[in-house]
């Protein structure tokens, strides 16, 4: 699937953190936007890989970063980056006043030493 046929730019994203991370308490360090459906799932580098699984189980291939200041999209069936790609309905990132890894409040102090970081 061609990178714009996989995204739907007026779809909003589904909140300001990871959909499973917030529902299950979890936390992470940055998140990925669907930009088909608009899911926030977290990176690769969080615990809970969200945003992979999503791509896995829904067939929806291309994500866009949902940090502030990024705007690159990853094809996962190319394996395509690209820089740059079509505006998405906002917010584009989550809160800059979020913190990384987040969120506030539930992040455990030995985050680092979790992810093999420490």
């Amino acid at each position: 699937m061609s990178l714009e046929s996989a995204i739907d730019p007026s779809v909003p994203p589904s909140g300001t953190g990871c959909l499973e991370c917030d529902a299950a308490g979890g936390w992470w360090i940055h998140l990925r936007r669907c930009a088909r459906c608009g899911h926030i799932g977290c990176c690769d580098d969080s615990p809970s890989k969200h945003a992979t699984k999503h791509a896995k189980e829904t067939g929806h291939p291309v994500i866009r970063s949902f940090e502030p200041g990024e705007s690159w999209f990853w094809n996962f069936d190319t394996e395509e980056l690209r820089e740059s790609g079509p505006e998405l309905a906002p917010p584009v990132s989550r809160p800059a006043d979020q913190p990384v890894p987040g969120p506030a409040g539930r992040v455990p102090r030995d985050w680092a030493e979790q992810l093999g970081n420490g």
